[in-house]
Parts: structure tokens; C-alpha cells; sequence
């Protein structure tokens, strides 16, 4: 029977062992890119993009400023020209101009050009092209117009009167005024060249500079986010670290919060799942320490009684007598530890609105089937409030078990419930020997009866108070122990409950 019982033993455990088999893990060797990363490429990449767009919008303003200002020039000297042409007169004779060449040189003599400008004067027409006249002014381009007669020829041959040239020693931005007779064909042109290369040279210089301040932004930048980011990640880290680190031997690891931010409420959210579990587990533990002690000397004497039967009937009797009361008595203590178990659940205690004097007489009707005591109905609160009625049923009849227990036939024994500024007391009181002061503590922890009971030893195994006491904690409150005035003890559920006073019964 051994080998055979070995035999499934080890089989059940090859079969759990199949079961339980890990999945494979993905490959060490993909390393996943951490948050701190993703949020600072992102980072990076928003900003790039933003002092890239604000580089470019700056550059396409400063070469449109630079355009309208040429234009405007243009414009300006054209119109003076035209003007003088309109208004003018020759200072030799004091009469309006009849030469082009008086008129364009008179007016040239007047004028004084821009550094990056040209004004010239074109006349007549010969082989090589329109003679020119023009004021002294050297520019500092590779090729002025004054020594382009190409150039010069296109523009004076041009029909418009104003565009674009581009060379390939630099763009002109030129506009002219035609100077002729009435109905015939033009004579003479007054020429304005814009050389822009120096201005647009400015412009990307500028461009340049704030490519390098942004380039300059977006390192400093990287440096603050990639160590900022850290900080702000630190506790998810933390967390990611203490849940690596968190096994059923050791709950106790807590993570610091700091601040008031989400990460601080995720930090305080895994602590109190971390509170949840550490009771969890460690009410698993206890609820199989306490199994494990308590129900080994019923255990022991079960087998030791059954190892010893003989084949008389009467023995065979006594022992399936003894046999039976130490499994109810086993059967008792795993109902009340796994009451204890359930009093960490949420669910433990379902309140619901419930006449606490209903209640109180209800817990007294029942109380009185329990021993041969002068039962009393004490004060009664007449309100209602929110309990789990059979939860305090559970516990009142428990304190008036305990009550019964260290009492003889004809004591008395009141049960009652009464209102103490915001709470509600339900209490039992008896007239028995009362509790020893050192007791007092260790009572109402599992298993535990007392250095010195106060009657005589009952069948409970430690339990009951402990059972009390976790269905008052359930309601928020708590369990008070009082000595009873003329000796006793006064056992008195304290619950915060909400409530709806009415006035106290006697």
C-alpha cells in the first residue's frame, strides 16, 4: 500500500510539474528600447522639427524682406527719374531737357547709389550695344552691370520695365525708364540694377547662426530631458525593480513616493497592492501555520486510538466515540479558521440598514437557548444603522458563548446596545470571575486562552474572540474589554457605522 501511494505521489507531481512548465521567454538577446529613450526621441524629434520650421520661416521672411525692399527701391528710383524726366530743366539754359544724354547725365550727377546698386544711363545704339553713362562706384560683386554689356544689352532690349537676370556671375534685379520723342521708337533708358548676392548672403548667414543655436538648443536639451526624464521615471524603475524583486518570502519592500504627481500615485497604488498581497499571503501562512498546529494533537490522537482498537465492541465504541468528537472538533476549527481567512476579503461584511434594537432582541432571543443563566435584555438603542446583521449576530452570540463558558448555572448574563457619540456599542456582560490583566492583550489573538481561564476549560480552540474581533474590524470599529461593576467581564463591539439616531429604550 506504501509503494502504490508513493507511486501516484509521483506521478500527481510529474503531472504538475508538466503543467506548471514555464513558457519560454523571448530572446535575450531583442532588448527592448526603455521609456526614457522613447521619450526623449520623440523629444528630440518634435523639437528638431520645430527649430528646423522656425529656421526656415525666418530665412523665407528675411529673403521676402529683402525682396519688397529691393522692390520699393526699384520703384523709388524709377519714379524719381520719371519725375525729374516730367519736371526738370536743364540748370545751363533753365529750360526743359531735350537731349537724353543732358538729361540722363544731369540727373546721375544728382544721384548716390547704394552700396549694392547701379545706376546707369544707356543711349543710342551701336554695334556693341547702348553707350552708357554712369557715376563712379565700384561694387563689391564679381561682375557690376557697367562691365557686362551682354547684360546691359538684354536689359535695354527687354520690353518690360523691370525683372530678373540671372547670370552666372550673380542675379540683377533691374527695372529702367525709356527715355524717347513722342512716336518714336526709344532713344535712351534709365537703367537701376540691384546686386542682391550680399543681402541674401546676410540672410544665410543669419540662417546659418540660428541653425547652430538650434542645433546648440537641441543638445542642451537632450542633456535636461535625458536627465529629467530619468527623474521622472525613477519610480517606475523602482517599481519595475521591486516587482522583479518581490517573491512570497519577502512583501515587505516598499517604493518612497515623492511629490503629488501621477507617478506618486502609481507609487502609492503598487505599495497598496503590495499591502493587499503582503496580507493575503501572510494570512495564507497563518491560516496553514495555525491548521497545521492546531489540528495535529486531534490528528495525533485520532491515529493513536485507531492504531489501539481491539475487536470488543464496547472499546470499538468508546474509540469511534472519541474518533468522531476530535473530527468535530477539527471540522470547527477549519470553519472558524477559514472565517478568519475570509475576514481579508473586501466581501467579508455585506452592511445593509438595519433597526439595531430589532437586532439587539433578536441576539438575545437567540442567546438565552444557550446555557441556564439569568439572561437580561439591557438598554436597546432604538436606531438604525449600516451592519451586516448576521455578521454582528455571529459575533454577539460568540461573546455570549464566552459569556456562558466562564459563568455558572443562575449568573446573569445582559446583552444590550447603546449610542456613544458618533458610535454604536453592542455588548454582553457577565458575572463570572472576570479576565486577568495579563490576559487582557492576548485574548483576542488565535489560539490564545489566557495564562488563567476564568471557569472551566471548554472544547474552543482559542478562536472565537479572535473571530469577534475581525468582524468588528470589518465594520471599522473594534472589540473593548471591561470589568463588569460587581465583578465580571463586559465584552462591548465599538462600530463606526452610519446611523440615523431616534433616542435610546431601556
Amino acid at each position: 500500500m506504501t509503494t502504490t501511494t508513493t507511486t501516484a505521489r509521483a506521478a500527481r507531481t510529474t503531472d504538475r510539474a508538466t503543467t506548471t512548465a514555464p513558457a519560454p521567454t523571448a530572446d535575450p538577446g531583442l532588448r527592448r528600447i526603455s521609456a526614457r529613450v522613447r521619450i526623449l526621441l520623440w523629444l528630440l524629434l518634435v523639437m528638431a522639427v520645430a527649430l528646423a520650421s522656425v529656421a526656415m520661416t525666418t530665412r523665407s521672411y528675411l529673403l521676402r524682406d529683402v525682396d519688397n525692399r529691393v522692390d520699393r527701391l526699384l520703384t523709388q528710383e524709377t519714379g524719381e527719374f520719371a519725375n525729374f524726366e516730367e519736371r526738370g530743366g536743364d540748370p545751363q539754359t533753365g529750360l526743359p531737357f531735350t537731349d537724353a544724354d543732358r538729361l540722363l547725365t544731369v540727373f546721375l550727377e544728382r544721384q548716390y547709389p547704394d552700396a549694392d546698386e547701379e545706376l546707369i544711363g544707356l543711349v543710342g545704339r551701336a554695334d556693341s550695344g547702348p553707350r552708357q553713362i554712369r557715376q563712379p562706384h565700384d561694387l563689391p560683386v564679381a561682375l557690376p552691370l557697367h562691365r557686362d554689356p551682354e547684360a546691359r544689352r538684354r536689359i535695354y532690349d527687354s520690353p518690360a520695365s523691370s525683372g530678373v537676370l540671372l547670370r552666372p556671375q550673380g542675379e540683377i534685379r533691374w527695372a529702367k525708364v525709356t527715355v524717347g520723342r513722342p512716336d518714336r521708337e526709344p532713344d535712351a533708358a534709365f537703367v537701376v540694377a540691384f546686386h542682391p548676392e550680399r543681402e541674401q548672403a546676410r540672410v544665410n548667414t543669419v540662417f546659418r547662426t540660428l541653425l547652430v543655436i538650434s542645433g546648440a538648443a537641441l543638445l542642451l536639451t537632450t542633456g535636461i530631458a535625458w536627465a529629467v526624464a530619468g527623474r521622472i521615471l525613477r519610480p517606475v524603475r523602482v517599481v519595475r525593480t521591486a516587482a522583479a524583486q518581490l517573491t512570497e518570502q519577502d512583501l515587505t519592500r516598499r517604493i518612497p513616493v515623492h511629490g503629488r504627481d501621477d507617478i506618486a500615485a502609481l507609487a502609492e497604488t503598487f505599495n497598496g497592492m503590495l499591502d493587499r498581497l503582503e496580507r493575503a499571503f501572510a494570512a495564507q501562512r497563518e491560516f496553514v501555520d495555525d491548521a497545521g498546529h492546531e489540528l495535529r494533537t486531534p490528528i495525533t490522537i485520532v491515529r493513536g486510538h485507531l492504531e489501539v482498537m481491539g475487536d470488543d465492541p464496547a472499546e470499538r465504541e468508546e474509540t469511534v466515540r472519541l474518533v468522531t468528537d476530535e473530527l468535530d472538533r477539527m471540522s470547527r476549527i477549519v470553519e472558524d479558521l477559514l472565517l478568519l481567512a475570509k475576514a481579508e476579503r473586501p466581501d467579508f461584511v455585506r452592511p445593509e440598514p438595519v433597526q439595531v434594537a430589532e437586532l439587539t432582541a433578536d441576539v438575545y432571543v437567540k442567546a438565552r437557548t444557550l446555557g441556564e443563566r439569568d439572561w437580561r435584555l439591557d438598554t436597546v438603542a432604538d436606531l438604525e444603522a449600516e451592519l451586516d446583521p448576521q455578521r454582528i449576530t455571529q459575533a454577539m452570540v460568540q461573546l455570549a458563548q464566552n459569556a456562558v463558558q466562564h459563568t455558572t448555572t443562575g449568573r446573569t448574563i445582559r446583552i444590550g446596545s447603546r449610542a456613544d457619540g458618533p458610535d454604536l456599542e453592542l455588548y454582553v456582560a457577565d458575572s463570572g470571575p472576570g479576565v486577568q490583566p495579563q490576559d487582557t492583550e492576548v485574548i483576542f489573538e488565535r489560539f490564545r486562552r489566557g495564562t488563567a481561564r476564568r471557569g472551566a476549560r471548554g472544547s474552543g480552540a482559542g478562536l472565537g474572540l479572535s473571530i469577534v474581533k475581525a468582524i468588528a474590524e470589518g465594520h471599522r470599529g473594534r472589540v473593548r474589554l471591561d470589568g463588569t461593576p460587581g465583578g465580571g467581564a463586559t465584552f462591548t463591539l465599538v462600530l463606526h457605522a452610519p446611523r440615523t439616531p431616534e433616542g435610546n429604550l431601556p
